[in-house]
């Protein structure tokens, strides 16, 4: 998949920003950080403890710049991009670390964050200096929204060739089987109406909402149907995909209607964010919910597979001439990780890193190609599980321990939310090629986990959040920022 296509106004809008961050940047260097993720990944948990653990000095023995005694500490700072959401690091805090706990609520918006980090550095000019000082912007936006980038480089027509394909094949039958019956019911070279529009609109947004549900990711474009915000009910978001036509399109019709919403879509809403916030960034994490799709079967691995490559061929990668860093950016690291390790035993967090390694390998290659490094690691940003074994058959279990969420259900006990137990979460592969076989399904016992109820507290009396791999994760994105 090529990056987006781009327009000189684009890339001049582009230049312009990067130049303003530059200016604004003129003493203080600054990193912006791309925070993604598919399909309830897990960004907001990622980043509230990214936050936390360099305002509290985590225990982060793999985060390079700590263990030397060279990073001093950070502080939050004001963004100086007034009209964009502060990311609410305070309040999904709270909702971590209070008297009843829960999860905070998922990415539905973009939304940005500074931290200043002060840091000795290890360069040998470092004592004449003394500390040295980086902003780090991490910007935080839907998966979803992500997955809308490929939609610059094609007509309606291809869109809803791709769309429609997905949509005929029989495993989407059963959630595009409404949106289908009613396109069969219209004729979309008739006289245009909102009315018809807005049916569409649903059936289609009803049947992307499904495939989500299901695990399906490479379905979703346009993200902004599933995530609207202020756009919601706005003729932009009200279209869907239609045949292709023969004969002569009259400018009046349903069809010229929806393929004028659809260019608008691209022009007035995914170009600019590419423009203003996308093309911008030097690193990336994307956070993969690979247990989801491994648990859901072959078809949804596979689609997986094809989501990440669309993502990843987005990137503007790369390596950025220091001359040229004040008006061109490209990202130079790009991290895949899969998130909710702590719902496996640690005898299989390496083989979680290996099917998401395969799940990438493809586009990674291109990317290295570009310039760019891409690495992928399994992670939890906060733990949800501990580990012990359990007697069964006269056979030694790992198993992971930890509450499940009200309502999850698993062999037909369903849970409170309250009862604790040690499960046995069933076996990854050694071989991930294995994962695309329909003969060759993993069998894995997959359930959602409360937070921990009781948090250690350091020395300070802050709160310390348990993690897996999540310092070496931190270590890759800003380590070599803070050498």
């Amino acid at each position: 998949m090529p990056q987006p296509p781009t327009t000189i106004v684009d890339e001049l809008g582009i230049a312009l920003s990067n130049l303003a961050d530059a200016a604004t940047g003129a003493f203080t260097p600054t990193l912006r950080l791309g925070v993604t993720g598919l399909s309830r990944a897990g960004k907001t948990i990622f980043i509230t403890a990214l936050v936390h653990n360099l305002l509290t000095g985590g225990r982060l023995p793999g985060f390079a710049p700590l263990t030397e005694g060279r990073f001093i500490g950070a502080k939050l700072a004001e963004y100086p991009d007034a009209t964009i959401p502060r990311f609410a690091y305070e309040q999904h805090l709270a909702a971590l670390t209070g008297k009843t706990p829960f999860w905070p609520e998922s990415t539905r918006r973009i939304s940005q964050l500074r931290l200043v980090l002060k840091f000795q550095s290890k360069h040998w000019y470092a004592g004449m200096t003394g500390p040295s000082t980086v902003n780090l912007d991490i910007v935080d936006y839907p998966g979803e929204w992500l997955l809308d980038l490929p939609l610059l480089g094609l007509s309606f027509a291809e869109w809803s060739a791709e769309a429609l394909d997905r949509a005929d094949r029989p495993d989407s039958g059963k959630e595009a089987g409404p949106f289908l019956k009613l396109l069969e019911e219209i004729d979309p070279l008739k006289d245009a109406r909102d009315v018809d529009a807005e049916r569409l609109a649903t059936a289609f947004t009803d049947y992307l909402r499904r495939s989500r549900e299901h695990g399906a990711l490479s379905t979703l474009p346009p993200g902004r149907f599933l995530l609207p915000g202020d756009l919601e009910g706005s003729p932009a978001l009200t279209f869907a995909p239609l045949p292709p036509q023969r004969q002569a399109v009259r400018g009046t019709s349903l069809y010229a209607m929806l393929e004028g919403r659809y260019e608008a879509y691209k022009d007035q809403v995914v170009r600019p964010f590419f423009r203003e916030h996308f093309a911008r960034l030097d690193r990336q994490i994307v956070l993969v919910d690979t247990l989801r799709a491994l648990n859901a079967g072959p078809t949804a691995v596979a689609d997986l597979e094809t989501a990440l490559t669309a993502v990843l061929g987005c990137f503007r990668q790369g390596e950025t001439n220091p001359l040229l860093r004040p008006f061109v950016r490209k990202i130079g690291r790009i991290l895949f990780a899969a998130t909710k390790a702590d719902h496996v035993h640690h005898t299989s967090h390496d083989r979680l890193e290996s099917i998401l390694n395969r799940l990438v390998s493809n586009a990674s290659k291109r990317a290295r190609f570009a310039g760019a490094e891409t690495k992928s690691i399994a992670l939890a940003g906060i733990r949800a599980t501990r580990e012990g074994t359990i007697s069964e058959g006269g056979e030694t279990l790992p198993t992971i321990i930890g509450t499940p969420m009200a309502g999850e259900v698993l062999d037909g006990v369903s849970y409170d939310g309250r009862t604790e137990i040690a499960l046995f979460p069933g076996d990854l592969p050694e071989r991930p090629d294995s994962l695309f076989e329909d003969g060759n399904p993993v069998a894995l016992n997959f359930l959602r986990f409360t937070r921990p109820q009781k948090l250690e507290l350091n020395a300070s009396g802050d709160v310390v959040l348990p993690h897996i791999r999540f310092d070496r994760a931190l270590d890759y994105l800003i380590g070599d920022w803070l050498a």
